[in-house]
């Protein structure tokens, strides 16, 4: 079984795929898979400094995250075209992984643009984890260091969160803490593994 895991940025997806990890599922990172196709010396880093030039780059050659964050999250053409060169490689890379752990494991995609990239398409069950925009705004705030503008724009760059709930087979509920968190991801699981066997 492949399970979509997806959700608005600092909702607790990474949180909830630990949960999912401990019970035994193969979790494929999708931002994990990015941060690698990312590094010094492969392609789709040659592919965004061509675009974007050395800028983007620290000294020693490796991708500026923060910075690249800062341009995507300022210009929208920009980040279209970062996600154009990215989500290829990283579309192609998770593929490559499930048709390899499928018939041994329940996999996880853990991807925040899950339905944005059609991720979704290979997923047998999608779950989104939700939390309401202040606290969503809270987190983000505190995870990440930023301001009130920035998390405003990092929230707004994603499809909003009740677009995601209504293509979802399941939502939960990260409002509280996270043994409640963990508590509703085993269920959750159970629930989906029994109905497999």
């Amino acid at each position: 079984m492949i399970i979509g895991l997806t959700g608005g940025i600092a909702t607790g997806k990474s949180e909830s795929a630990k949960y999912l990890k401990k019970m035994g599922a193969f979790i494929i990172d999708a931002d994990e898979i990015s941060h690698c196709l990312t590094a010094k010396g492969m392609p789709a880093l040659d592919e965004l400094v061509r675009y974007f030039g050395k800028g983007i780059l620290r000294g020693d050659g490796a991708l500026n995250r923060k910075k690249l964050a800062e341009i995507i999250f300022s210009d929208p053409e920009s980040k279209l075209r970062v996600e154009k060169i990215l989500h290829a490689y990283i579309i192609s890379r998770i593929n490559e992984i499930a048709a390899k752990k499928y018939k041994k494991y329940n996999i996880i995609i853990d991807a925040p643009l899950l339905f944005e990239v059609g991720l979704d398409r290979i997923c047998d069950k999608i779950t989104v984890i939700w939390a309401p925009y202040d606290v969503q705004a809270k987190r983000l705030a505190a995870r990440d260091g930023l301001n009130q503008e920035q998390v405003k724009k990092r929230i707004a760059s994603q499809m909003p969160i009740e677009k995601k709930i209504k293509l979802a087979d399941h939502v939960v509920d990260n409002t509280g803490s996270k043994a409640d968190l963990g508590k509703k991801i085993r269920e959750l699981y159970s629930l989906l593994t029994a109905a497999r066997k």
